[in-house]
């Protein structure tokens, strides 16, 4: 087994990691690991754009209120304060280091989504605003000499000593790495993989948060998962994000009979809340017994749809589907998750060492339900946070001693060896089977009967999260096993409707609604896989 030291391993490359990593350079010697290429993240797909409260026509507490709202009384006010106080200093940064938002003329051009009262959004080349970001932090990043990346390589478990974090064991193809920092970042992103239909990369499968709790840290509002109201829903092709700016922007939502309906379900049409609108589509969608809805954009001008969307124009086209002409085939899918690995203000969690941020991380700032386009300014503002404390750190504590790190490394090796010897039969079946489970007894609409089915069945696949395994693929399905059955027992737990977390047996919010859900593995539970 390869053993490398550093001062900090970031786990994960999206805007969350990549922030951190910016900030934590000039500080010490920082290891970035990727389980793909370093811009395979959610952050590559986002479209919409990035909240922030710097319009002429916005305040800082107007965006404040509306990421309550959009909550439902479940953010934690001092971290949303945190964010769109902080937000501005952040994307002007991003600015001055070469990001190109879109303008109209000389000033920055703000759009408008769903539950935001001010038009705060802002885009980059249309529909690319994630991967605008991206490149920016990308070329930031490769600016710091004492930056060393590590792609396509999949995070076995953290390293834990004396209920310490000091690094995390890497697997490579088949060679495994023994990675000590002072200080671990986890910024792996989300979900969307455990749902059968999901907006996600195929690199989102939970791994942060599943290797965090064998750790023993603490995940919080697992229950609430946020499906996206409008992914392409067309034979053939992938499950393509339309963002939500469209509907900003006047596209309006059909039924299969091409009839008007989200008025029937909010005042605000269109432009509710996410949960409100994906409940709505498929109520509409049992109702008419059809598989979609359509999204309207064709009373919009061509030209303008086709300079505002040019990445979804030109996708849709591959599929014989011309937004400026035709209804567009749409039905959710996951796409974020509000809860994760609970952190403070500055990205810590309950283990020394460990920090959180973006996806992975529950800092409190979603509440039951994300504000549209909170998510990349999440990134970047705690992002810079956990690295600032992370680099704080580093400071006052050092490595242990040598000989420490040699018998850790020794005690590692068999247990490497048994990671090495385990197999998997039917990994494909199982991991497909478990994504279908998910999207029809925990997604959109739950009640206890859809939850306790998919416990049952979840639980037949349970001890497969205390196997040791050898390929990336299967460690992806151990992750999703843990992360779906946390999810499914938060859901169970918590009898009531808030936000995202809708029970068709509890549609009302319930006693002690406001509580915050934490889990942790119970300490007579050992972490299998290396450690």
């Amino acid at each position: 087994m390869q053993d490398i030291t550093t001062d900090f391993l970031v786990i994960g490359s999206g805007v969350a990691g990549l922030r951190a990593a910016i900030e934590l350079a000039p500080c010490g010697k920082v290891v970035v690991v990727t389980k793909d290429i370093p811009t395979e993240s959610s952050t590559e797909y986002a479209q919409g754009g990035v909240a922030v409260a710097l319009s002429d026509e916005d305040e800082v507490g107007i965006h404040f209120e509306d990421t309550i709202k959009a909550g439902d009384g479940l953010c934690r006010e001092e971290a949303v304060r945190v964010l769109v106080e902080e937000g501005p200093r952040r994307i002007s940064e991003l600015i001055e280091w070469g990001a190109e938002f879109d303008k109209e003329d000389t000033k920055l051009s703000f759009t408008m989504e769903a539950a935001h009262s001010r038009r705060r959004i802002l885009h980059a080349h249309g529909d690319s605003t994630g991967k605008e970001m991206e490149r920016v932090l990308i070329s930031k990043v490769r600016s710091f000499s004492s930056v060393r990346k590590f792609p396509f390589c999949t995070v076995l478990d953290l390293i834990i000593e004396n209920g310490e974090c000091r690094g995390a064991y890497i697997l490579n193809n088949e060679d495994i790495i023994s990675i000590r920092a002072k200080a671990t970042l986890l910024a792996t992103g989300g979900i969307g993989q455990v749902f059968s239909r999901t907006t996600n990369p195929a690199v989102a499968t939970g791994d942060g948060m599943a290797i965090a709790y064998r750790a023993g840290a603490v995940l919080e509002d697992m229950e609430f998962v946020q499906f996206h109201p409008t992914a392409l829903f067309a034979p053939l092709a992938p499950q393509f994000l339309l963002s939500e700016a469209m509907r900003g922007e006047g596209a309006l939502l059909r039924n299969i009979k091409k009839e008007l309906f989200m008025k029937s379900y909010h005042p605000a049409g269109e432009l509710a809340p996410r949960d409100v609108v994906s409940r709505a589509i498929i109520s509409e969608i049992v109702r008419t017994e059809s598989n979609h809805v359509y999204l309207d954009l064709t009373h919009l001008k061509a030209d303008f749809v086709k300079k505002r969307f040019p990445r979804i124009y030109a996708t849709c086209l591959k599929y014989d589907i011309d937004i400026t002409k035709d209804l567009i085939p749409v039905s959710p899918a996951a796409h974020y998750m509000m809860g994760g690995v609970k952190t403070d203000l500055n990205g810590a969690t309950n283990i020394r060492g460990l920090y959180a941020a973006g996806e992975t991380a529950c800092t409190g700032v979603h509440g039951a339900n994300r504000l549209a386009s909170n998510s990349l300014l999440e990134g970047l503002v705690y992002g810079f946070r956990a690295g600032v404390a992370a680099a704080q750190r580093q400071g006052a504590e050092a490595l242990k001693r040598k000989r420490v790190e040699e018998e850790s490394s020794r005690g590692a090796t068999s247990a490497v060896q048994r990671f090495l010897d385990s197999t998997l039969p039917n990994l494909d079946e199982i991991r497909t089977a478990l994504r279908r489970i998910m999207w029809d007894r925990v997604g959109i609409i739950r009640c206890g009967d859809s939850l306790g089915e998919a416990r049952v069945r979840l639980s037949e696949w349970k001890p497969l999260t205390e196997m040791n395994f050898k390929t990336r693929r299967e460690l992806e399905l151990k992750n999703m096993l843990t992360v779906a059955l946390i999810i499914t027992e938060s859901a169970l737990e918590r009898k009531g409707s808030v936000g995202a977390h809708y029970r068709s047996d509890f549609p009302e919010k319930g006693e002690n609604w406001q509580n915050h859900r934490t889990v942790k593995k119970p300490a007579s539970r050992k972490i299998s896989a290396p450690a």
